[in-house]
């Protein structure tokens, strides 16, 4: 390998590292950069908006602010479940965008250091994970880290924060 190879591996991992905010759906844990989280919340009501796609929720009125909301286990093409005392809403900003994405239940705040965060495993060319930042490593685990902002298409946010406000 050469200097500036290794150089530029190192400087991929420096760019990786820092807080995770880590979540459950179903058996496999998720994480998202700490500083795209701007608060978590309980289930609350959310009104269904028509025609939407059917990973979209619906919105929430949160302080006055109508907020889309995304089933993240839908969005992924998991299985739907039933909401329990866990599952939760994490509100996330995807640069001046807020959208509430809903979880099965919140982990904890990790912190990763970039020589444990190997880049994402290639399944072949049919198959995006362009959304997936890295493979953390931590406590025994492994933890798949989102790039939040890449979950939906730019195509999707639009349509979802025109359609939802």
């Amino acid at each position: 390998m050469s200097v500036e190879s290794a150089t530029a591996t190192i400087n991929r991992a420096e760019e990786k590292l820092g807080k995770y905010l880590t979540f459950a759906l179903g058996d496999e844990e998720y994480g998202l950069e700490i500083l795209r989280v701007r608060e978590i919340i309980g289930m609350m009501g959310i009104t269904l908006v028509p025609r939407m796609p059917n990973f979209v929720r619906g919105v929430i009125n949160l302080r006055g602010k109508v907020i889309p909301v995304i089933d993240l286990r839908l969005r992924f093409g998991m299985n739907k479940v039933v909401d329990t005392k866990e599952t939760c809403i994490i509100v996330v900003d995807l640069d001046d965008i807020l959208m509430g994405i809903v979880v099965d239940q919140v982990s904890e705040v990790l912190d990763i250091k970039g020589h444990d965060i190997e880049n994402t495993p290639s399944f072949g060319i049919s198959v995006d994970t362009e959304f997936i930042l890295g493979i953390g490593k931590a406590k025994d685990k492994v933890i798949i880290i989102l790039d939040i902002r890449k979950v939906l298409t730019s195509e999707e946010i639009n349509k979802l924060s025109t359609n939802c406000n």
